[in-house]
């Protein structure tokens, strides 16, 4: 017999499919039920170890000053009754958590539940086969180690407890709990490394393939778009196993207090976009090991070597055979140290350059120099800047706009490298960050995880900017907002929000998803940060300060840079 009663209905029916949940919805996932028509569906009061949902027991016409529960959908699923009424959902949460936003971002990339699909091929290895029911998969595994490198402050369960969101409350016909950190240090090990590795490959050639649609470059040399290539080390726990593999950077005996993974990202200088990214041990010398990783990069990165691209490099990538694979295939802004001797080969330029001889390994290159000496009130900047490149027509490429160029390789890659690395926790006698994992396969993973979540996040700050409006006032007043104008910070805050709130779990109408995830790049369409104004302050460190505020006596200058290319007496 029925256990509670059902007034005819005055609202509009839904079906069986979970689209067409959204005449009710509105388009939120939000559902108005008075307060009086919902019951136990046992018949009793629920007690505290009940595990069952309430029921609607009518649905009369809701008017104005009636008390009304605002329920918000969560899951669409089936229904397990029990023989005493209570009312569960089939499944578990692990089924139905996604990474809201950032998983819509992944699946316009690479497809519909790329995640899923990726892991339904992997084969589990260790003490995990994943044949049974359990309270992980492992796409949940994918998801909460893409996601834990953007919580750098949070435990494995505590991520996991994100990620699972509000679908930990739902009454689940099996009894389910976030799983221990154990059981997900358990699974990543199971897992391991290609699943994130093959991640990041898709996002990374879908980045580069979006800043080839789209006009991104926020200063320009002629029709050329900036690429900026900056080493860097990012410690990890000092295990036998890591410091065999990856050694530590700085001395000679590897006495550092940790080891660490080298890096050389490869970057859109103007949206500090992740375009390739290529890794090798930390030991030895850092010029000569950041100059391996650039080979490999022109190896393992063809499509990043264009016409169309500018790349500036730092002091560390000299070397006439290195300069002349580049220019066959791109174009290079590179700085040189003093101690490189050029020989100059003509008369100086109406713009102050010079073409100039570089030797070395039995190789000459041609190039033009660009010596330049930057200017700026109340700031001794006493250093000559030195730039070659093969760029030789200084009509289309003047001397004084590839001076103002190099700037921006520390914005495209020391920036860059400081937004992504303020996802990464700090630990350990001094400050900075640092992975977490413990033996070299996991560090593996959660390089990938972490280069594939930061780079998800500037992929939705950019899409954000396309979408948002101009400012009303201020220096960029009715100017397209640009992606460099988007919190990084604000949008992985955003992002992880989203996954809290469960706006787009697996199974909800795909239109309500779709207005959730417009609702979150709205909200960070409006984070913005002032960009180009001209502030200066000494470089004191990459790593992420261990307080909110910079140091109080730091001094800070409002003031435009002057450069002012050197050039012959006389002239």
């Amino acid at each position: 017999m029925s256990l509670y009663p059902a007034s005819p209905s005055l609202a509009t029916r839904a079906s069986g499919a979970a689209d067409d949940l959204l005449p009710l919805a509105a388009g939120s996932m939000m559902i108005a039920v008075r307060a009086g028509d919902l019951v136990s569906p046992a018949g009793r009061p629920a007690g505290a170890g009940d595990r069952s949902a309430l029921a609607v027991a009518g649905t009369a016409r809701i008017r104005s000053g009636e008390l009304v529960a605002f329920c918000k959908v969560v899951v669409v699923a089936p229904a397990v009754v029990r023989r005493d009424g209570w009312i569960q959902a089939d499944g578990k949460p692990c089924d139905y958590a996604r990474l809201g936003v950032l998983e819509e971002r992944l699946d316009e990339i690479a497809g519909p539940d790329a995640i899923g699909r990726l892991a339904a091929g992997v084969t589990l290895k260790g003490k995990v086969k994943g044949a049974a029911r359990r309270s992980m998969t492992t796409a949940f595994t994918l998801r909460a180690v893409l996601l834990m490198t953007l919580m750098p402050e949070a435990g494995y369960r505590e991520v996991m407890t994100a990620l699972a969101g509000d679908l930990a409350a739902v009454p689940w016909g099996r009894p389910s709990r976030v799983p221990s950190e154990t059981v997900l240090s358990t699974w990543r090990e199971a897992a391991g490394p290609e699943p994130a590795e093959i991640l990041q490959d898709m996002v990374l050639a879908a980045a580069c393939a979006e800043h080839k649609d789209h006009d991104y470059r926020a200063f320009r040399v002629g029709d050329l778009r900036l690429g900026g290539a900056g080493g860097t080390v990012t410690r990890m726990p000092d295990t036998p196993a890591n410091r065999r593999e990856f050694g530590s950077a700085g001395t000679a005996d590897d006495s550092s207090p940790y080891p660490q993974l080298r890096g050389l990202p490869m970057t859109d200088a103007s949206t500090r976009g992740m375009l390739g990214i290529v890794t090798g041990p930390a030991g030895g010398d850092k010029a000569e090991a950041e100059q391996k990783l650039l080979d490999k990069a022109m190896r393992e990165f063809p499509r990043l070597f264009t016409p169309d691209r500018l790349w500036i490099l730092d002091r560390n990538f000299p070397g006439a055979a290195r300069i002349r694979e580049m220019t066959a295939r791109t174009h290079v802004l590179i700085r040189i140290k003093s101690d490189i001797p050029l020989r100059r080969t003509g008369d100086f330029l109406p713009d102050g350059s010079y073409l100039a001889e570089i030797s070395g390994g039995g190789v000459t290159v041609t190039v033009r120099v660009i010596e330049y000496h930057v200017t700026v009130d109340g700031q001794d900047v006493p250093e000559m800047f030195c730039l070659i490149t093969d760029l030789e027509d200084h009509r289309a490429y003047p001397a004084a706009v590839l001076a103002a160029a190099y700037k921006w390789r520390w914005d495209g890659s020391e920036t860059m490298l400081r937004e992504g690395k303020s996802a990464i926790r700090g630990a350990g006698p001094s400050t900075g960050p640092m992975f977490r994992s413990c033996s070299p396969r996991l560090i593996r993973q959660e390089h990938a995880a972490w280069i594939t979540a930061t780079e998800l996040v500037r992929g939705t700050a950019r899409l954000a900017a396309r979408h948002a409006a101009p400012a009303a006032k201020g220096r960029r007043a009715g100017q397209p907002v640009h992606p460099r104008e988007i919190s990084f910070t604000a949008a992985r805050r955003a992002a992880i929000a989203a996954i809290r709130h469960g706006a787009a779990t697996a199974s909800l109408p795909g239109q309500a998803i779709a207005a959730g995830c417009r609702a979150a790049i709205a909200a960070i369409s409006r984070c913005r940060v002032s960009v180009d104004r001209n502030r200066h302050r000494d470089h004191k460190t990459k790593a992420r300060q261990g307080f909110p505020n910079a140091p109080c006596r730091m001094p800070t200058r409002t003031a435009e840079a002057r450069i002012s290319v050197c050039t012959p007496r006389g002239t």
